[in-house]
């Protein structure tokens, strides 16, 4: 009895192994399958991913542009950002028989300006850079919007007040890419309740390139600072 239990008990013991020998590959097996099911998953989704980053990024950037259809105007001015960029895009509006005048905005003096004037030498300032440029690049007839601004908040009430001065019927404002959608609210603001209309032109020399702006250090600050802005400027006056 003692050894036919013994014999037994060892028979069990051996096909219970065998059992667990043949599970454990099984096992082994789906771990595998789970894994690469695993790793094809991630990378569709990191192909998708992928796939859609370059659209959301453009639409990002486009999201600070906007153009308003151009139609003949009394005076194109100039912003104080838009700078060279302003005034090439000014002076082909004018050659291309859009409006006869340019005007640009003046600038509040600094402390380097002030020192310059203070020893008696000449400082070229944003606007006079860009009143001497204009002429270069044949425009005669430049004026000067007299109130000194410093940011866009300033232009608003300034171009207001002045267009009202002068009874001007319209007006371009050009700026540059990544700062025309705020401008056009800001201007939208401050021309409620006023005659002249307001037509935003974004340069086409601006540095600002929407379709591309995550591939440089520059643009990457430049799509921050001014989405932050348009942001807290939508924030603020919610109905603009």
């Amino acid at each position: 009895m003692i050894e036919t239990s013994f014999t037994r008990k060892v028979v069990v013991e051996r096909s219970g192994d065998c059992a667990t020998n043949n599970v454990l590959p099984s096992v082994r097996r789906q771990r595998r399958v789970r894994m690469v099911m695993l790793v094809l998953l991630l990378s569709i989704a990191g192909i998708a991913t992928y796939g859609f980053r370059r659209p959301i990024l453009r639409a990002a950037g486009w999201m600070l542009l906007v153009n308003d259809p151009i139609e003949p105007a009394d005076v194109i001015v100039v912003t104080v950002e838009a700078d060279g960029a302003g005034v090439l895009e000014a002076a082909d509006l004018v050659h291309s028989g859009v409006a006869a005048r340019v005007a640009v905005f003046g600038e509040s003096p600094d402390t380097v300006e002030r020192e310059f004037i203070r020893r008696g030498i000449p400082y070229d300032d944003t606007a006079a850079r860009s009143v001497h440029q204009l002429k270069l690049l044949g425009l005669d007839t430049i004026g000067l919007v007299p109130t000194y601004v410093v940011g866009s908040e300033d232009e608003g009430p300034a171009l207001a007040e002045w267009c009202d001065h002068y009874k001007l019927r319209s007006v371009v404002v050009v700026s540059t890419s990544d700062h025309s959608r705020r401008l056009h609210r800001v201007l939208h603001r401050s021309m409620k309740g006023h005659l002249t209309r307001v037509t935003i032109r974004y340069s086409r020399y601006s540095v600002f390139d929407p379709d591309r702006w995550w591939q440089s250090h520059v643009g990457i600050r430049t799509e921050v600072a001014e989405l932050e802005k348009l942001l807290r400027d939508v924030v603020r006056h919610p109905i603009s």
